[in-house]
């Protein structure tokens, strides 16, 4: 992994819609199983987007909210466990703290609580189900 380039990149959905839809459909849709409509919630537009590159290959992708919330967040198969999904959180933590927002807040799936609580998020409510998959609430408060 030393050797490999790392990139995010930040932007608006015109520019960036291409290539994180690819890896929202491969991730949510064909590995998970979401709902096509469920996916696509028309919120696209209203975000800003990041992605991940690993040697020149787009491997993940996150958005932020205009309201702080993160989602959609996704690392292909083939690239996890490399500390890219840290990475782009870390992107995404620093963009909502550039744009004044005073907490971040993300619905995870609860089998990546673990590392969302590394990033400093904490959990609270119920768990509930999103798209059939369990998930959790949490927030990182931003100082």
């Amino acid at each position: 992994m030393s050797d490999a380039m790392i990139s995010l990149e930040r932007g608006d959905w015109q520019t960036l819609g291409n290539e994180a839809s690819e890896i929202r459909r491969v991730v949510f849709i064909e590995e998970q199983q979401v709902p096509q409509d469920e996916e696509w919630d028309g919120r696209d537009d209203a975000c800003e987007h990041f992605l991940v590159h690993l040697d020149g290959r787009t491997v993940g992708t996150a958005r932020l909210l205009p309201d702080g919330h993160v989602g959609r967040v996704a690392i292909l198969s083939e690239a996890r466990g490399l500390g890219l999904g840290q990475r782009l959180m870390e992107a995404v933590i620093h963009a909502a703290r550039q744009a004044g927002h005073a907490e971040v807040l993300l619905d995870a799936q609860t089998h990546a609580l673990e590392f969302y609580q590394r990033l400093g998020f904490t959990a609270y409510g119920d768990e509930f189900l999103d798209a059939g998959i369990p998930h959790r609430s949490m927030r990182l408060i931003l100082n």
